[in-house]
C-alpha cells in the first residue's frame, strides 16, 4: 500500500523510536533547558532515560521550551515540497502553545501555497496517551490512509484515548503549578501518590489519590479494567516510566494478568514530559470508552456552568 501522506507528530508522544521511524513519519521536537544548556528532545538518541532522571534526582530542575514557529514552517514546506497532502498530530494545547504556534505556521504556508492540503490536529492528549492514538495512526497512515481521512479518524479517536499516570513527587506538580505548596508538602508527608489523567480539553485531571506506589499501581490498573474495551484496535496497551523499570514491569504483569492477550509496549517517558512529573512516574494508555460518556466531576461541573449562562 503505498504512503498517500506525510505525518507529523511531536517528540512528546514519548514512543520508543522503532515505532516513529517508519515511513513518511516526520518528528518535530521540542526543547529543555537544564544546567548543562539547551538541548533537544531527540527521544534519548543522545542520552539514556536513566542519566536524564539521575541529573533531576541530583538536583538539576530542567524546563521545556515549545516547537518554534520557524520549526514548523520548514517541516511543512518539507512535506509541501515532497508534493504529498500533511498531517500534523500535536500535543495537547491546555498544556503548550505548541498547537497555537503550529496553527500559525500552517496559516503562512497555505497562504504562500494556497494548492497545499494541510490538517492540523490537536490530540488533546499528552506523552503515552498521545503517543497510543500515534502508534494507530502510524498504522492507518501506512495502511494508505489520505490525510482528510486521517485527521477525520485522529480527531474522533483521540476521545477513546485513556491515559492515566501516577507521579512519584508531588514537589514535581507544584513547581509546575499544578498544585499548591502546601498540598506538595502535606501529601509528601502521608506518601500520598496522585493518579492523573485527561480532561476533554485536554488539560490535567485529578482522578485519584493512592496511599503509596504498590496501591497507586493497583488503581493503574482498576482505571484500565474499568475504561477499557476489550476488542480495541488489537489489544495495544502502552505503558511509561520515569527511570523506575523494575515498577513498569510490575504494573505490566498485574496488566496481563487482568488480560494476557495484551500487546505491551514499553516507553520511556520523555526529558520534556519529564521535566513536569519527575522521576519515577509511572502510566499506561490504552483503548476504551468514549470519554465524552464518562465525563470527570470536573467537566460535569463546567458544562453546568457553559449551559446556566
Amino acid at each position: 500500500m503505498s504512503i498517500k501522506c506525510s505525518l507529523i507528530i511531536d517528540s512528546c508522544c514519548d514512543l520508543p523510536r522503532d515505532v516513529v521511524d517508519a515511513e513518511g513519519v516526520k518528528i518535530v521536537s521540542f526543547c529543555y533547558n537544564n544546567e548543562s544548556g539547551s538541548h533537544t528532545d531527540d527521544m534519548y538518541a543522545s542520552l539514556t532515560a536513566h542519566e536524564f532522571y539521575e541529573a533531576m534526582r541530583g538536583g538539576d530542575e530542567p524546563s521545556t521550551s515549545q516547537v518554534t514557529l520557524g520549526e514548523f514552517l520548514e517541516v511543512f514546506t518539507q512535506a509541501y515540497e515532497e508534493g504529498k497532502p500533511a498531517v500534523l498530530l500535536s500535543f495537547s494545547s491546555a498544556l503548550s502553545g505548541s498547537y497555537s504556534t503550529a496553527c500559525i505556521a500552517a496559516d503562512q504556508i497555505k497562504q504562500a501555497h494556497p494548492d497545499f492540503e494541510l490538517h492540523v490536529v490537536d490530540t488533546k492528549l499528552a506523552s503515552i496517551a498521545e503517543g497510543l492514538l500515534i502508534y494507530e495512526a502510524i498504522r492507518q497512515h501506512q495502511k494508505g490512509m489520505t490525510a482528510a481521512e486521517l485527521a477525520d479518524w485522529a480527531s474522533e479517536a483521540l476521545y477513546y484515548a485513556h491515559g492515566y499516570f501516577m507521579v512519584s513527587d508531588l514537589e514535581s506538580l507544584h513547581r509546575g503549578g499544578r498544585i499548591p505548596r502546601s498540598v506538595a508538602f502535606a501529601g509528601s508527608k502521608l506518601d500520598a501518590k496522585p493518579l492523573l489523567g485527561f480532561g476533554l480539553d485536554g488539560s490535567l485531571a485529578l482522578v485519584g489519590v493512592a496511599r503509596g506506589r504498590k496501591k497507586g499501581m493497583k488503581a493503574l490498573v482498576e482505571y484500565f479494567e474499568r475504561n477499557r474495551e476489550a476488542d480495541s484496535e488489537g489489544g495495544v496497551v502502552l505503558t511509561g516510566n520515569a527511570d523506575c523499570p523494575k515498577d513498569v514491569a510490575r504494573l505490566e504483569d498485574m496488566l496481563v494478568k487482568a488480560d494476557e492477550d495484551l500487546v505491551l509496549v514499553d516507553c520511556n517517558i520523555g526529558p520534556v514530559i519529564g521535566c513536569h512529573v519527575g522521576p519515577d512516574m509511572i502510566a499506561v494508555a490504552f483503548w476504551g470508552k468514549d470519554r465524552r460518556e464518562t465525563v470527570s466531576v470536573v467537566d460535569r461541573i463546567a458544562n453546568k456552568v457553559k449551559k446556566n449562562r
